[in-house]
């Protein structure tokens, strides 16, 4: 009998039980998208990857961990590079 040793792996936990669990969160979305939704009726993108039509209030609903963490990885400004 041998043993290995497997290499180290970035170990996350799995905060989505398929596309449901995205229906208990607050997802981040341009505000453009959310008015331009509002008046036509097409579907949004928030950046975890979720595409759905709003239609409930946001503020009762903890915000998306994935939503929040790419929201947090973005520049400043909006990406701007004017430096």
């Amino acid at each position: 009998m041998s043993t290995k040793i497997l290499p180290e792996s970035d170990v996350r936990p799995d905060l989505s039980h398929g596309d449901g669990d995205h229906e208990r969160f607050a997802h981040y979305v341009q505000k453009a998208k959310i008015t331009e939704s509002a008046v036509t009726g097409t579907p949004v993108i928030a950046l975890c990857g979720k595409v759905w039509v709003p239609n409930r209030d946001p503020k009762k609903y903890p915000v998306c961990p994935e939503c929040k963490e790419i929201y947090e990885g973005l520049k400043p400004g909006g990406g701007d590079d004017k430096s």
